[in-house]
C-alpha cells in the first residue's frame, strides 16, 4: 500500500494533538477569583448535562438507523455491504466526540478569557482564540481519522481491487449519513435550548425589569450562557463536521467515474483526503498568525488567520493536484480533467467562500449601512424596526447566491461536476481555523457574562464586549459560510447520488417530478416553522419562570437574594430533547418515502427543491437575525445617533424597539437559519446512501 493513503488519518492525528496542546496550554492559565470559578462552573455543568441528555436520546437513534442499514445492506446486492452501518455509527460517535471535547474546553477558556482581559485585550484574545482553535482542530481531526482510516481498511483490505473501489465507498458514505444525523439534532437541538434562555432572559430581564445584560439577578442568565456553548461551539461544531466530511465523501464518490481508475491509478479518489490534509496543515500554520497588540482591532487578527490559511492553501492545492493527478489527465464525466483544471476548481470554491464570508459580514456589521438602516428606523418603534430587519434579510439573499451561482458554472465549466465537488472541498479545506475563528464567539460572550455576574471592573468588561463584538461579526460570516458551504456540498452530494441511481437528467414535465420539487420547497419552511415553534413555546415556558422568580424571592431585584438558576437551565433542556426529535426524523424519513415510493427521478426534484428553498431561507433568516442583532447593539455603550442628530442611549425607546427585533432575529439566526444547512446535506446523504437500492427496485 503506498504511503499516501496514511496522509489523512495522519493529519487528522497531527490535528488531535494540536489540539490537546491548546487545551493543555488553555488549563494552565489564571481562572480568576472564586467567584469566578463558581459562576463558570455552573455554566459547564449545564453545558455538560445538556449533552448527556442528548446524547442518550441520539444513542437510541444511532442504534435503530444502524441495524436498519444492516439489515437492507446485507442481501448481497452489487456493491452493497453492511459496514455501512459500521461506518455510520463511527460516524455519529466521532461527531459527537467533536462535539463534548471542544464543548468542554470551551467552558474553560470562558473564565480564563474574562482573568485575562483584567490585565489586556491581547492576552484575553489569545485565551478566546485558542478556545476556539481546539474545537475546530478536533472537528477536522475526527473527521480525517475517521474518514481516512475506514478508506484504508474498506479500499485496501476489505474490498481490494478497481473492481470493488465503489462497493468500499459506498460504505464510506455510511459515515457521512451518522455525522450529518447527529449534526441536525446538535444544531436544532443546542438552537431550541440557546433561544430559549435568551428569548427569556431579554424580555423580562431586560425589558420587563430594566436590568443589565448578563445581570446576575436574572434567572435565565446561567440558561442563555450554557446557550451559547451548546448552540454556537457543539452546534456549530457539528454543522461544519459533516459539511466537511460530505464534501469529501461527494468528491471520493464522483471520483471513483474516472476513467484512470480501471488502471489502477486512484488520484481522483484520494485527492479530496490529500487536500483536506494540506488543509489541516495550513490552518495549523494560521493560528499561530492571529494575534493583536494592546488597543489593536482584533478583527484583523482574526481575518489575518483565516485569509492567509486559505491563501496558502490556493497555492497548496495546485502542488497536490499535480502530484496525484493522472500525468495526462484522465477523462471524468464525459470530460478530459487535468490536474491544473481540478486546482482552479478548488481555488473557485476557495474564493466563492471568502466572497459569501464578506457579503454576510457586510450585511451584519455594526457601521455598515444594512445594519444602520435598521437602527435608525427603530426611532419610529417595534413594527418599523421589524419591517427593516426583514428588509436587510431578503436583499442579503442575491449577492451571495449569484457568486455561488458563478462558482457552480465556473468550477463545472473548467472540471465537470467533479469540479463543483472539489470546489466545495477547497471552501471548505481550511475548516480548522474557520470554525476556530466562529467558536472563539461564544467564548468571549461567555467571558462577558462572567465579568458581569462577577462585577468585575468596568475596564474587563470593556474588553470583553469588544472580544463579543468581534465575535458577533465572525458569528455571522461564519454562518454565510457554512450555508454557502451547504449549497456546493448539496450539489456535490446530488450529482454523487444521480450518478449512484443511475439518471442522467430529470424532467421537469413528469408530474413526479414536478410533485417532489414542490414537496422539496416545502420542506425548509416547514422544518423552519417546526423549530420556530418550539423555541416560542419553550420561551414562553422561561419567561412564566422568571416572572415566579422575580415575583416570588424576595429580595431578588435588590440583590439580597440568589435567583434558582438550576429550574431555567432545566427548562431548556427538557424544551429542547423533546422538540428536537420531530424536525430530525422529518429530515431522515422524507427522501427515503419519497424515493422507493416515486422513483430517483422524483427523489432528485425533492432534493432540487429543498436545496434551493433551504439555502435562500438560510441566507434571509441568519443575515436579518445578526441585523438585528447588531443594530440593537448599536445602542448600547454610548448611544446611537440618528441621522438628524438625536441621540438614542441605553434604554430608550428606540433601544428598546431593538432589543424586540433582536428578540425575534434570535431564532432566525440560531435556530431555524443554520439548522436548514443541516437540512439540506442529511437530505442528500440519505438519498445517496440509498441510490444503489433505488436504482435496483426501479
Amino acid at each position: 500500500m503506498e504511503p499516501i493513503y496514511y496522509a489523512a488519518p495522519a493529519a487528522g492525528v497531527l490535528a488531535l494533538v494540536f489540539a490537546f496542546w491548546k487545551a493543555s496550554w488553555i488549563t494552565r492559565q489564571d481562572a480568576g477569583t472564586r467567584e469566578m470559578q463558581d459562576i463558570a462552573q455552573l455554566i459547564r455543568e449545564g453545558a455538560m448535562a445538556f449533552l448527556a441528555r442528548e446524547y442518550k436520546v441520539l444513542a437510541v437513534f444511532v442504534i435503530a438507523v444502524a441495524g436498519l442499514l444492516a439489515v437492507v445492506n446485507s442481501q448481497g446486492r452489487a456493491g452493497q455491504t453492511p459496514l455501512v452501518a459500521a461506518a455510520f455509527v463511527v460516524g455519529a460517535v466521532a461527531s459527537g466526540l467533536s462535539g463534548y471535547f471542544g464543548m468542554r474546553v470551551a467552558t474553560a477558556a470562558n473564565v480564563r478569557t474574562t482573568a485575562a482581559a483584567r490585565t489586556g485585550l491581547a492576552s484575553a484574545l489569545a485565551v478566546a482564540f485558542n478556545g476556539g482553535s481546539v474545537m475546530g482542530m478536533t472537528v477536522v481531526g475526527l473527521a480525517l481519522l475517521g474518514l481516512g482510516g475506514l478508506f484504508i481498511v474498506f479500499s485496501q483490505h476489505l474490498f481490494p481491487g478497481a473492481s470493488n473501489l465503489m462497493t468500499a465507498i459506498n460504505a464510506l458514505t455510511g459515515f457521512s449519513m451518522g455525522a450529518s444525523s447527529i449534526a441536525l439534532f446538535a444544531r436544532v437541538g443546542g438552537g431550541i435550548y440557546t433561544k430559549a434562555a435568551d428569548v427569556g432572559a431579554d424580555l423580562v430581564g431586560k425589558v420587563e425589569a430594566g436590568l443589565p445584560e448578563d445581570d446576575p439577578r436574572n434567572p435565565a442568565v446561567i440558561a442563555d450562557n450554557v446557550g451559547d456553548n451548546v448552540g454556537d461551539v457543539a452546534g456549530m461544531g457539528a454543522d461544519l463536521f459533516e459539511s466537511y466530511v460530505g464534501a469529501i465523501i461527494g468528491a471520493m464518490v464522483l471520483g471513483a467515474g474516472a476513467a484512470c481508475i480501471e488502471s489502477g491509478h486512484y488520484g481522483p479518489v484520494i485527492l479530496p483526503l490529500v487536500i483536506a490534509a494540506g488543509g489541516i496543515v495550513c490552518s495549523i500554520l494560521g493560528t499561530f498568525v492571529v494575534r493583536t497588540k494592546e488597543g489593536g482591532n482584533p478583527q484583523l487578527a482574526l481575518d489575518a488567520g483565516s485569509f492567509g490559511s486559505a491563501a496558502v492553501m490556493a497555492v497548496a492545492t495546485f502542488a497536490l493536484a499535480r502530484q496525484f493527478w493522472p500525468t495526462n489527465g484522465t477523462e471524468l464525466g464525459g470530460k478530459l480533467v487535468t490536474w491544473s483544471d481540478v486546482g482552479i476548481a478548488t481555488v473557485i470554491g476557495l474564493g466563492t467562500g471568502v466572497a459569501v464570508g464578506i457579503i454576510t459580514s457586510y450585511y451584519c456589521s455594526i457601521g455598515k449601512a444594512p445594519v444602520m438602516s435598521v437602527a435608525e428606523q427603530s426611532k419610529t418603534g417595534h413594527a418599523t424596526n421589524i419591517i427593516a430587519g426583514l428588509g436587510v434579510g431578503m436583499r442579503s439573499t442575491a449577492l451571495p447566491i449569484l457568486f455561488i451561482a458563478g462558482g457552480v458554472i465556473g468550477s463545472a465549466h473548467i472540471a465537470g461536476v467533479y469540479g463543483v465537488a472539489i470546489a466545495a472541498l477547497g471552501m471548505l479545506s481550511t475548516t480548522g481555523i474557520q470554525l476556530a475563528v466562529d467558536a472563539y464567539g461564544p467564548i468571549a460572550d461567555n467571558a462577558g457574562g462572567i465579568a458581569e455576574m462577577s462585577h468585575q471592573p468596568a475596564e474587563v468588561r470593556e474588553r470583553t464586549d469588544r472580544l463579543d463584538a468581534v465575535g458577533n461579526t465572525t458569528a455571522a460570516i461564519g454562518k454565510g459560510f457554512a450555508i454557502g458551504s451547504a449549497a456546493m456540498t448539496a450539489l456535490a452530494l446530488f450529482a454523487a447520488f444521480a450518478q449512484q441511481a443511475n439518471i442522467s437528467s430529470i424532467d421537469l414535465t413528469r408530474p413526479t417530478v414536478m410533485a417532489g420539487v414542490f414537496v422539496g420547497g416545502m420542506l425548509p419552511f416547514l422544518f423552519s416553522a417546526m423549530a420556530m415553534s418550539a423555541v416560542g413555546e419553550a420561551a414562553m415556558e422561561m419567561i412564566q419562570e422568571v416572572r415566579r422568580q422575580f415575583r416570588e424571592i424576595p429580595g431578588l431585584l435588590e440583590g439580597t437574594a440568589k435567583p434558582d438558576t438550576a429550574r431555567c437551565v432545566d427548562i431548556s433542556t427538557q424544551a429542547a430533547i423533546k422538540r428536537m426529535i420531530l424536525p430530525g426524523a422529518m429530515a431522515v424519513v422524507t427522501p427515503i418515502v419519497c424515493g422507493f415510493l416515486f422513483g430517483p427521478e422524483a427523489l432528485g426534484g425533492l432534493l432540487a427543491g429543498c436545496t434551493v428553498c433551504g439555502v435562500l431561507l438560510a441566507l434571509f433568516m441568519s443575515n436579518a437575525g445578526g441585523a438585528w442583532d447588531n443594530a440593537k447593539k448599536s445602542f448600547e455603550g454610548g448611544g446611537y445617533k440618528m441621522t438628524d442628530g438625536s441621540l438614542h442611549p441605553k434604554g430608550s425607546d428606540a433601544h428598546k424597539a431593538a432589543v424586540v427585533g433582536d428578540t425575534v432575529g434570535d431564532p432566525f439566526k440560531d435556530t431555524a437559519g443554520p439548522s436548514l444547512n443541516i437540512l439540506i446535506k442529511l437530505m442528500s446523504v440519505v438519498a445517496l446512501v440509498i441510490a444503489p437500492l433505488i436504482a435496483l427496485t426501479n
